[in-house]
């Protein structure tokens, strides 16, 4: 139900999966293994695997704390996406990957869900993709000493508000690994 014209295909996103941001993410392992999972699946069916990786002044480029975690390969010919700003869209070249490959839904994995991962969320609805979030493949830090709420409940609030989300011409929505299908039109 996109309202990109022309673009019937659907992408995953793998966003910020890297060392330094996953160090200390909650149930760091499984959600890994969720996002293993989903771009297993993704690959068997040819369809495109995204990868999104951050830097900034904390997370420097080519460091060791800015590379994808190893439990996580991309294939040579996947798209890398290289950003600064927390929508993974601003400023970036993920629009033009995108159409050039006719992806008007978006299945979103990732870190860290109050951040990266909620700012490309909005950024895509917004800019006319249907977007599904993995609820379980996604997570945070714990920032609970700074007034958030502790990660399970960001993550779980996440979840419940996307799977809510809507927009004219436009759908978003939550499943778990096992639910994930490709098919245009699907919340799933």
């Amino acid at each position: 139900m996109t309202t990109l014209d022309g673009r019937p295909h659907t992408a995953v996103l793998v966003i910020d999966v890297q060392n330094d941001v996953m160090d200390g993410a909650h149930d760091r392992d499984r959600v890994i293994a969720n996002i293993r999972t989903v771009v297993g699946t993704a690959r068997a069916q040819g369809v495109p695997v995204v990868w999104v990786q951050h830097s900034d002044d904390e997370l420097k480029r080519d460091s060791e704390a800015w590379q994808y975690v190893p439990e996580l390969v991309r294939d040579e010919g996947e798209p890398l996406v290289h950003k600064e700003y927390g929508d993974s869209f601003e400023e970036t070249d993920l629009e033009a990957v995108l159409a050039e490959r006719g992806v008007g839904r978006l299945v979103v994995t990732g870190a860290q869900t109050d951040a990266c991962v909620r700012s490309t969320l909005h950024g895509a609805l917004v800019r006319g993709y249907d977007v599904t979030l993995v609820a379980d493949a996604h997570t945070t830090k714990d920032f609970s000493e700074y007034g958030a709420p502790t990660p399970d409940k960001v993550i779980a609030h996440t979840n419940l508000y996307w799977r809510f989300q809507e927009a004219p011409g436009r759908r978003a929505g939550t499943v778990g690994t096992a639910e994930v299908t490709f098919a245009p039109g699907t919340a799933g």
